[in-house]
């Protein structure tokens, strides 16, 4: 049955203004709060794959808060997404009650964390590999690429034939995935307040509000969507050089993911062809001043297409692993498993009838 209520009128601007302003509020509470954390023991850093901020000796109870509010936080938000799909079901734009509801219950789960963080520190980083924390973010980046390869192309403005019924089921069940990206992400670090953590939940802040904003004429906002698409190059930019300084892989990072820009999401904004190609002009010189004052321009053609080179190949892996599974789950619907056959009547039951 279709929700029958009338949305609330918020214009999208508004929302977004009050949703960023928002996340601003409680990323600078996350700083300072964060400061009471300074006094906690940490093992020493040991290489990248190592996170830092865990305890040295977990317990259950550390282990416990922190999975349990993952997992409340994530059912949820998937329970949300199911009701807005199947009880409300169409676009507006201001806001459905549901929305309303999505963003309180995201605000009260970081509330929830927030505590945790103090009470008893651990997020999921102390069980599971720093990678996947990372990986949820790369996935959710590749799914967006595919998802907007009808409208915006994957190679300069050109779509790639990925399969309309594959970007159909992208585009429809897409926001469990991305949830699952953003709350993962959220929960697996302790609400720390060093800046590369306050770039980082700030930036899973505004994912959040994004989910939250679901069936909203918000939520499809073209420059909305780059703009948290690009902030992964912000995030991954600067981390790198607080973690490694100046002279680290931070280049890497930047014109990795601007790379991405060039080639993919600035021919979905709808600029003339003059200004994509002095955009793409301003990228190439930056990329042979970057790594000409650092004397490696022959590394430079490694480097800035890394990123790039692994999120194209990662859009053809998913796209044929979703093409397999819907021609899988077509052939079952097509021929169901036949019935077990029932065994033969006892000759007692024979009798029976025959009398």
């Amino acid at each position: 049955m279709t929700s029958t209520t009338t949305p609330r009128t918020i214009g999208p601007g508004r929302v977004l203004a009050l949703g960023v302003a928002a996340s601003a509020i409680l990323t600078g509470l996350i700083w300072l709060l964060g400061q009471r954390l300074h006094g906690i023991a940490l093992l020493p850093d040991q290489g990248a794959a190592w996170y830092y901020w865990k305890l040295p000796e977990p317990t259950i109870w550390t282990r416990l808060s922190a999975w349990t509010g993952y997992a409340a936080h994530q059912l949820a938000f998937w329970g949300l997404i199911y009701y807005a799909q199947t009880r409300v079901r169409r676009y507006a734009g201001g806001l459905h009650p549901i929305n309303i509801v999505a963003l309180a219950v995201n605000a009260a789960f970081i509330a929830l964390h927030t505590l945790q963080t103090h009470l008893f520190y651990d997020g999921l980083a102390q069980d599971v590999s720093i990678f996947s924390s990372q990986g949820s973010v790369v996935i959710l980046l590749v799914v967006v690429l595919l998802m907007e390869n009808r409208r915006r192309g994957l190679f300069l403005g050109k779509p790639v034939p990925l399969g309309r019924e594959v970007v159909d089921f992208a585009r429809r069940y897409h926001g469990y995935l991305f949830s699952w990206a953003a709350v993962y992400t959220f929960w697996y670090h302790p609400m720390e307040s060093t800046p590369g953590h306050l770039i980082g939940f700030f930036y899973m802040f505004l994912l959040l509000l994004q989910g939250s904003l679901f069936l909203t004429r918000v939520h499809t906002n073209r420059r909305w969507t780059l703009t948290l698409e690009l902030m992964v190059a912000v995030h991954g930019t600067l981390v790198a050089v607080m973690t490694s300084g100046p002279d680290g892989a931070w280049p890497m990072f930047l014109f990795g993911f601007l790379g991405v820009f060039v080639i993919t999401q600035m021919h979905g904004l709808g600029l003339s062809r003059a200004v994509r190609w002095i955009l793409a002009a301003c990228y190439a010189g930056s990329v042979l001043a970057v790594y000409g004052m650092r004397g490696n321009l022959v590394g430079a053609a490694g480097e800035a297409v890394r990123i790039p080179a692994i999120e194209y190949a990662l859009v053809g892996v998913l796209a044929v692993l979703l093409w397999l599974g819907l021609r899988v789950a077509t052939s079952l619907r097509r021929h169901p498993a036949p019935e077990q056959e029932k065994p033969p009547p006892s000759s007692g039951t024979l009798d029976a009838i025959k009398s």
